[in-house]
């Protein structure tokens, strides 16, 4: 039995192929420095979820 091949994927942070395997502490990224500067990211509110604030105009009254 022959061991399957290393899996790589793109880093989410600079698109760098990053080792997706135990044998990466850092998983999906590629470094830890992409590591934290995604979470940064994360806990300045750089990224958002975007959510409709208000109900569109053309709605009944009740619906969403």
């Amino acid at each position: 039995m022959t061991a399957a091949p290393a899996k790589t994927v793109p880093c989410p942070r600079c698109g760098a192929p990053a080792l997706y395997a135990p044998g990466n502490p850092w998983r999906p990224f590629c470094t830890e420095r992409c590591r934290v500067i995604d979470l940064g990211n994360w806990a300045s509110e750089a990224y958002r979820v975007p959510v409709p604030l208000e109900p569109p105009v053309d709605a009944a009254p009740g619906e969403k």
